[in-house]
């Protein structure tokens, strides 16, 4: 029996499948039309099918909803384009409140997202992150109405602690799909905190975002060996070397080989990453190898 971790190129989320590495677009936002088909058109071509934005990104620089905007006109050039991605946005960051999930902000925003982003449906509608002065009875009303009157296909939640992702399903009529939360060799606290168990007891589809630690992997990397990133980069070459492939794509590889990860969200702006981001399918990490990491990130070794 081989010690491979398994690495699929594509994964479920509800009814749909993509490939399991996405693309996010959090600073999408400041592309020109030609710039941001060619980020899409190279996601699309390693079989990123699910495009993440959000009605925040791009605020501040560019005004709120400008991610969206952005691909919303590509897909008001390219109409076939709505039909090869399945589309994820997020609502919930309204600031300087900073959260506001009131149901009728929830449904105004998504309203507004499938105006900006040129369709009649969102595929997966994510809860960007928690309202703490909005009760989950209100939260789960403004999902099911929306769901109800076909806005979106399906919802999901970001940012949710394990208990407030259960007490969201508790008050909904139908399943929630998805759980986005930060994940990488840097920020193991979904291994911990309950949500990778969560995400497998519930069915949801975990998507990672910054999987290569907001970049610290690739840029900028500190080579203190006393430091996190420097022990973890170090173990991360070591497997990166073995298989002649970059520590991004190993760091990849890592998040992916967990059990519960479905998706990671890669957000470079540049498509010869993205094209590049798929030698992480490839990647021939062990069991060892995969502690190996972890170990490097809480900086002790496992009981």
């Amino acid at each position: 029996m081989s010690d491979i971790l398994p690495i699929a190129k594509t994964a479920r989320i509800g009814s749909l499948e993509a490939g399991r590495i996405a693309y996010g677009c959090w600073r999408f936002a400041g592309s020109t039309e030609p710039e941001a088909r060619a980020k899409i058109d190279a996601a699309l071509s390693i079989g990123s099918k699910l495009i993440d934005t959000a009605a925040i990104y791009g605020f501040g620089a560019e005004g709120f909803g400008a991610a969206e905007s952005i691909l919303g006109s590509l897909i008001s050039m390219s109409p076939e384009l709505r039909d090869q991605i399945v589309l994820v946005t997020k609502a919930g960051i309204h600031p300087p409140a900073p959260y506001d999930s009131r149901a009728e902000i929830v449904i105004r925003s998504c309203e507004a997202s499938l105006i900006r982003l040129d369709t009649d449906q969102i595929d997966i509608f994510l809860i960007h992150r928690p309202d703490l002065t909005t009760s989950f009875d209100e939260v789960a009303r403004a999902l099911m109405e929306l769901r109800a009157a076909g806005k979106i296909r399906e919802a999901g939640v970001s940012n949710f602690t394990v208990t407030q992702t259960r007490a969201l399903q508790s008050k909904l009529n139908f399943p929630l799909i998805a759980t986005q939360p930060e994940f990488s060799p840097l920020c193991t606290d979904p291994l911990e905190d309950g949500t990778t168990d969560i995400a497998q007891e519930l069915g949801l589809a975990l998507m990672a975002w910054s999987p290569l630690g907001g970049g610290r992997l690739v840029n900028g990397v500190r080579e203190d060996p006393s430091s996190v990133e420097g022990r973890v980069v170090a173990v991360l070459k070591d497997i990166a070397l073995r298989n002649g492939a970059g520590i991004e794509h190993v760091a990849l590889a890592w998040v992916l080989a967990h059990p519960a990860t479905k998706f990671a969200l890669i957000g470079t702006q540049t498509p010869d990453r993205i094209l590049a981001s798929a030698a992480a399918y490839d990647i021939e990490m062990t069991r060892r190898d995969w502690y190996a990491v972890l170990e490097a990130s809480k900086g002790i070794r496992m009981p």
